[in-house]
């Protein structure tokens, strides 16, 4: 009877740790895409992503850099201080982005310029990233905006 106790017990462990990495796995597997790394331009410069590569970059939008091209296709480049990075991005921009301004974009990086697919700009006038502001103070150039 105690040798039945005992079998039945490692059996249930076993298969609580199956469902275990079953579970991990399916997790990861559903988050695989959902998953942005976020990088400074200065990052990217020093150690480029692979074109297939899917991340978040952040930083100012660098001053005298704003193009607009043919039909909804806009490029300009955007600076942490450290560095300087090419964008170009076709769709529309949200209102509130200019030179000069913080600005976060998801995409990729394909021969030395980021292709976003998405740029986020700021809200208000103080508003800017998290990430954005780390990245400006490694760099040396965030100022405390004025309240």
């Amino acid at each position: 009877m105690k040798g039945l106790k005992k079998k039945r017990r490692i059996q249930v462990i076993v298969a609580a740790v199956i469902a275990l990495a079953l579970a991990t796995g399916l997790i990861g597997y559903g988050m695989r895409d959902g998953i942005n790394y976020f990088r400074a331009p200065s990052q990217v410069v020093a150690e480029p992503p692979g074109p297939n590569e899917v991340f978040r970059m952040g930083g100012l939008v660098a001053e005298g850099t704003l193009m607009r091209g043919q039909g909804k296709t806009i490029s300009f480049s955007v600076t942490d201080g450290g560095a300087e990075v090419p964008v170009t991005y076709t769709g529309v921009l949200p209102d509130l982005f200019k030179e000069g301004e913080g600005m976060i974009g998801t995409g990729s990086y394909i021969n030395g310029v980021f292709e976003a697919t998405e740029i986020l700009a700021k809200h208000d006038e103080t508003y800017m990233p998290k990430e954005v502001i780390d990245a400006l103070k490694e760099q040396g150039v965030y100022q405390e905006p004025d309240s």
